[in-house]
């Protein structure tokens, strides 16, 4: 008799992707899963991994691990937060507030979107619950300065530790699905921090909405004092590829700088986030911290991630695939998965703690010889 294979079980990141796709309609998982133009930047971010191989250590005592860190001078349980990722409405009717309670439950950060289904206040609120929550909030460049600078009020009142500046979207990418599909966020769903009900979000697309509402006059130089005179709380600059630009931050007195190419969704064929961490890090120069998301999938994608010198790791498709999975359930089991690869990957590594992952830890593969050390 063959053995009895329970499909139930969810063992990894792809086993619950693959059971979203199924639950998810096709036109909304088309625009969680596409990026831009030919998709070349969505692939190879999380294809680039796969060149990393890692060195492991033996006969070392791991029984003391200890994975936790610091994030926005808070203590979180493992190098790991939830980007803002917006309309998460479409996937679960919870919303931000099942990846908030996820959050809080497994002691890690939470991004909230600008194009959250729920309100800043609620989202706290669900993560404060449930335990500790941390969140930071998400804002782009407005033409209505008074709207952003009520966002970023509210965000504070509401307990948010940082400011989330997208800097790598004057504009949208040309995302072919949106526009084959006429994407519009469904009915009856809103972006209270926005100000936009459901009849205004109808009544545009995706594109059109944003052109509406964003600045493309965006600039160092006018934006950071302007945070700066609005808010206390911590101003990191999301979607930063270059070392130049990591040296603008540190010019400019940001808190820190997290290297994103938006998903795939903003300029194809930029680099892969993990080959363009290494140059971030360098011109970071312990002066500024350094985060990563875009791709990660495992964890010992996350280890790499660290062990090229990021502090910390963000997801963004794995959330919105944990909430159509089974909601709060289905996030938190996404936790689970990445703190327990990621556990078991520091220990067969021989790290005891996040301070003895490094390059020695990993090496490049060579199609003309042995692994390259770094």
């Amino acid at each position: 008799m063959a053995p009895t294979i329970n499909s139930e079980i969810m063992l990894c990141i792809e086993d619950i992707k693959s059971a979203a796709t199924a639950k998810l309609p096709f036109i909304v998982r088309e625009f969680y899963n596409s990026g831009s133009t030919q998709q070349v930047t969505v692939s190879e971010n999380s294809s680039a991994y796969n060149k990393y191989r890692l060195s492991p250590r033996v006969l070392v005592d791991v029984s003391g691990l200890d994975i936790s860190t610091t994030v926005f001078g808070q203590r979180i349980a493992f190098p790991l937060g939830l980007s803002p990722t917006g309309i998460q409405a479409m996937a679960h009717p919870d919303g931000e507030l099942a990846t908030g309670r996820a959050c809080a439950r497994r002691g890690v950060p939470m991004g909230v979107s600008s194009f959250a289904n729920h309100s800043v206040e609620e989202i706290t609120q669900a993560g404060e619950s449930v335990g500790p929550a941390i969140h930071a909030m998400q804002v782009y460049t407005m033409r209505d300065r008074a709207k952003q600078e009520r966002i970023i009020r509210r965000a504070e009142a509401a307990g948010c530790k940082a400011i989330f500046l997208t800097a790598d979207s004057p504009v949208l990418g040309v995302r072919y699905t949106e526009v084959k599909h006429d994407f519009r966020t469904p009915a009856g769903l809103s972006f209270p921090m926005i100000e936009w009900d459901s009849e205004t979000i109808q009544n545009q697309t995706h594109d059109a909405g944003f052109v509406a509402f964003n600045s493309d006059a965006h600039s160092w130089a006018n934006e950071i004092p302007w945070l700066r005179s609005v808010t206390k709380m911590q101003i990191w600059i999301k979607g930063v590829l270059t070392a130049e630009d990591v040296l603008l931050a540190r010019q400019y007195g940001c808190d820190g700088v997290l290297v994103s190419n938006h998903g795939g969704r903003q300029l194809d064929g930029t680099p892969a986030t993990i080959d363009a961490l290494p140059e971030c890090v360098k011109a970071a120069g312990g002066q500024i911290p350094v985060h990563i998301d875009g791709g990660i999938r495992t964890g010992s994608d996350m280890f790499k991630a660290l062990a090229l010198g990021a502090e910390c790791c963000w997801i963004g498709r794995p959330t919105l695939w944990g909430l159509a999975y089974d909601g709060e359930k289905g996030v938190s089991r996404v936790l689970d998965i990445l703190y327990d690869e990621f556990k078991r990957c520091m220990q067969l590594t021989g790290c005891r703690t996040l301070a003895d992952v490094s390059t020695a830890s990993i090496g490049v593969l060579r199609s003309n010889g042995p692994l390259a050390r770094l």
